[in-house]
């Protein structure tokens, strides 16, 4: 049930590859899957794959299961409530479980623009919003990159996600959208105006 392939995938993380929501209730509903594995390649799970592919129904199906916050339980506590959602038929499913780099499901389907996915797993009070994966960059620092100007726009709307937070090298998410030139996302906001403005200044001093 939970064999890895030559890639290290399940079949469960192949049946959210490719969107199978069919498919991926059957494997929750049997006792024996262990949703919350990881690749052994990118160190990704399930939950993760189907963020990164932006199927919302999958997605919808892992946040149905049991979430918890890793940071605010004790491995102990971890343990009486996975053994609680199997008495009670639901997985155990971690929402913000990182991979090897650090990036969370939340921060995958920013990467890539998947609104309905990221408004998802925002409601879901077990995903940090402004997590920083192993390179210090957030889901808004990947978003503004790649110039996913709705993603930017919904992570901004929320307090707990900072603006300016800069990755290990100090760039931000500002700076990494002016980089690639995303006027619009560059452009968002008022708070977004002073930051930019400083990137301004510093690239006519050199």
């Amino acid at each position: 049930m939970n064999q890895r392939d030559s890639m290290g995938l399940t079949p469960l993380m192949w049946a959210t590859r490719q969107g199978r929501e069919e498919v991926v209730k059957l494997f929750l509903q049997e006792k024996h899957t262990q949703p919350d594995m990881s690749d052994t390649r990118y160190g990704r799970t399930a939950l993760s794959w189907a963020a990164r592919s932006g199927h919302e129904g999958v997605v919808k199906l892992f946040l149905d299961q049991l979430p918890i916050n890793p940071g605010n339980i004790s491995r102990r506590w971890e343990k009486v409530l996975r053994v609680k959602g199997l008495l009670f038929g639901r997985k155990y499913v971690n929402p913000d479980k990182p991979g090897n780099g650090g990036q969370t499901p939340l921060s995958l389907a920013a990467q890539n623009g998947r609104y309905g996915v990221v408004k998802l797993l925002l409601e879901c009070e077990d995903v940090s919003p402004d997590r920083p994966d192993n390179d210090g960059q957030t889901s808004l620092a990947w978003t503004a990159e790649n110039g996913h100007e709705g993603v930017v726009k919904l992570l901004l709307g929320r307090e707990d996600v900072s603006p300016d937070k800069p990755d290990k090298i100090g760039r931000t998410p500002l700076w990494l959208a002016a980089r690639n030139g995303h006027d619009k996302v560059t452009k968002n906001g008022k708070t977004l105006a002073p930051i930019l403005e400083t990137i301004m200044a510093r690239h006519r001093s050199l």
